[in-house]
């Protein structure tokens, strides 16, 4: 068995730098991209634990210490959490990318060992890191854009009625949720029917305005209202949706006039 390891070398180094690359983007971190290359080459040192007689304990170890490398000298030190961090989804990326190579070789293949090639399959293996790595990355990080901007609107909500009971919630935090009672200007959340359960509240009606018509809203006060924790000071209403939302999972919607100083 033949085994190219400068070839071996460019691989990782680029799989290594292709990682960081992504770490890169989903922290948004400001790095120079030399200190990413210089990284990447640190990582690539890795590969000469293959040709030493170690246990696989001493391996991981090894991998673990040079990982840890790769970090520092990519994004620098500035305290645990910060290089815990970067840690951290250095490893998520490479499981995602580790994962989705072992599936291509393992289907397209000719013959392989891990990343290393040999015979005629060699040649399509290569092009196939070298073209689908940069890919699978960078969906892997625009994903976890979008994700991470949708879930920051999502909050943990607890609603105490006036009879002492409480319902826990799930919240999104909705922009276009712009409704003020006209009595006393108090904003309104709204809530599905069917958290009410047997609760009968006095009602406040207040009028409403959607796209195409005036409607009245239900609405009634409340004892207390948590959000992620925090005891929200502001008075506010609550409005109950006939028409019961299905926004994944979500079963309130916040009002932005009550979210000042939660952050």
């Amino acid at each position: 068995m033949k085994i190219y390891v400068d070839l071996i070398l460019f691989i990782n180094f680029f799989l290594d730098l292709f990682l960081l690359i992504g770490v890169s983007l989903i922290l948004k971190r400001n790095v120079k991209i030399i200190r990413m290359i210089l990284g990447a080459i640190a990582g690539s040192i890795s590969l000469i634990a293959l040709f030493i007689n170690i246990n696989s304990y001493t391996l991981f170890l090894i991998k673990v210490i040079i990982s840890i490398i790769m970090i520092l000298i990519s994004f620098g030190y500035k305290n645990v959490k910060y290089t815990m961090t970067n840690l951290s989804y250095l490893y998520l990326l490479s499981i995602v990318l580790g994962g989705f190579l072992y599936f291509i070789n393992d289907n397209l293949s000719y013959k392989n060992i891990g990343l290393i090639f040999f015979y005629n399959g060699f040649s399509i293996n290569i092009i196939l890191i070298l073209l689908l790595s940069p890919i699978i990355i960078y969906l892997y990080v625009k994903r976890s854009r979008s994700e991470k901007k949708r879930l920051s609107s999502y909050y943990k909500v607890s609603i105490t009625f006036l009879n002492g009971n409480t319902r826990h919630l799930t919240a999104f935090l909705d922009t276009g949720n712009n409704l003020y009672d006209p009595y006393k200007k108090r904003p309104i959340i709204i809530i599905n029917e069917s958290i009410i359960g047997d609760y009968k509240p006095k009602y406040i009606l207040v009028p409403c305005y959607t796209v195409n018509k005036e409607s009245i809203l239900k609405c009634f006060k409340i004892k207390e209202l948590v959000i992620n924790g925090k005891i929200i000071e502001k008075e506010c209403l609550v409005g109950i949706s006939d028409n019961n939302f299905n926004l994944d999972g979500i079963d309130c919607l916040l009002h932005e006039g009550i979210m000042e100083g939660l952050e």
